[in-house]
C-alpha cells in the first residue's frame, strides 16, 4: 500500500518509473506474479528488471505488469497514469478531459481515453441488494433545442430519444448503484439488482405495480399527494443520489453520450460508495482493480 496525504506526496513517491512499476506489481499480484496469457504462477524476471517470462511449456511468453490492464500498450508514463487515477478518483464530481489534459500535459484525446479507462476500474460486481432498498428512476440528457444540428438529425433518423432512463438503487446502510435501463422493463431491472428477500421502496409509478408479490415487501410514497416520507418509507436517499449524478454530468462534463453513460454512472456510484474513505485509501482500492483492458477501437465503436 502507498501512504500519502495528497497529490503532491503521491507524485513525490511515484515519480520514478521503476517505483511505479513495483507499486503496480504489488497491487496487482501481491508479490506473486501471474502470467496474464495462461495464468501460470511461476514466471521469472528477465535482466531488464521489468519483463517476465512464463515457465509453462505451452506458453513461454514474455509480459510486463501492464499487460492485461488499462495501461497496456500505452505511451503515457506510469507516473502520469498514477496521477490521473488519483485525480479521477479524488475529485468529488470528476474532472473533464480538457482539464486533465492541462494538468498532466497530455492531449485532450489521450486524457479522454485515460478517463474512460479509469472509469472501467470503478465498475463494481453486481451483487443483489438486500434489506431495505430505495428505488427510483430519472432521465439523463439535454433538450432537443440545445442539441447540435448534425447530432439531432442523426438521432431522429434512427428514432432515438434524447433522454436516457437511469434507475438508481440505494440499500439502507449499504451501497448505491446506477443502471442504464436500456430495453429492459423497470421490473426486470429491479429483479436483476435486488434479492427477493428485500423490502423495496418506490414511488407510485405504474411500472412498479406487483412487486409486492415478488419481494419480501413493497412500500411506496405518493409524491402526487405531497407524500415524501412515512416513517421508514421514503426515497429521499436515492433522489439525493440522482442529484449527485446530474451535478457531476452537467457541472463537470456538461454532456455525455448515451453510449458512454453507463461508465459515468459507475464512476458516480463508486465515489458515493467510497465517500467515507480517505483519498489515498480510495486510490489504493482503485489500483487493486487495475486488470481489464479497454481498447480505443472498442471505446469509439458505434452502437446501433
Amino acid at each position: 500500500m502507498m501512504n500519502f496525504k495528497n497529490l503532491k506526496e503521491l507524485m513525490m513517491n511515484l515519480s520514478d518509473e521503476k517505483v511505479c512499476r513495483e507499486y503496480v506489481e504489488q497491487m496487482r499480484w501481491k508479490g506473486n506474479p501471474i502470467c496474464p496469457h495462461c495464468k501460470g504462477a511461476n514466471p521469472y524476471k528477465l535482466k531488464d528488471g521489468k519483463t517476465y517470462r512464463c515457465k509453462e511449456k505451452t506458453c513461454k511468453r514474455d509480459f510486463t505488469v501492464t499487460v492485461g490492464t488499462i495501461m497496456e500498450n500505452s505511451k503515457i508514463a506510469l507516473s502520469t497514469w498514477m496521477a490521473a487515477i488519483y485525480i479521477c478518483s479524488a475529485h468529488k464530481k470528476g474532472i473533464s478531459s480538457l482539464q486533465l489534459s492541462r494538468d498532466l500535459g497530455i492531449t485532450q484525446k489521450s486524457a479522454w481515453f485515460v478517463l474512460h479507462r479509469v472509469r472501467q476500474l470503478m465498475g463494481e460486481p453486481i451483487d443483489k441488494m438486500d434489506s431495505i432498498v430505495e428505488v427510483d428512476e430519472t432521465y439523463v440528457g439535454g433538450k432537443w433545442e440545445n442539441m447540435n444540428r448534425g447530432k439531432l438529425k442523426e438521432m431522429r433518423k434512427y428514432g432515438r430519444e434524447n433522454k436516457v432512463p437511469v434507475m438508481g438503487f440505494v440499500q439502507r446502510d449499504g451501497k448505491a448503484r446506477l443502471t442504464v435501463i436500456g430495453k429492459d422493463s423497470f421490473k426486470d431491472v429491479v429483479r436483476k439488482n435486488i434479492h427477493n428477500s428485500a423490502t423495496v421502496i418506490t414511488d407510485t409509478h405504474l411500472s412498479y405495480q406487483g412487486l409486492k408479490f415478488e419481494f419480501a415487501g413493497h412500500e411506496f410514497v405518493n409524491h402526487s399527494q405531497s407524500e415524501y416520507r412515512n416513517g421508514i418509507t421514503y426515497t429521499n436517499t436515492v433522489e439525493g443520489f440522482f442529484s449527485i449524478l446530474k451535478r457531476t454530468i452537467f457541472g463537470t462534463y456538461h454532456q455525455v453520450s448515451p453510449k458512454h453513460l453507463h461508465r459515468y454512472c459507475e464512476e458516480t456510484a463508486y465515489r458515493y460508495n467510497t465517500r467515507k474513505v480517505k483519498d489515498n485509501e480510495r486510490f489504493n482500492l482503485t489500483m487493486q482493480n487495475v486488470e481489464g483492458r479497454l481498447t480505443y477501437n472498442n471505446l469509439i465503436q458505434k452502437v446501433n
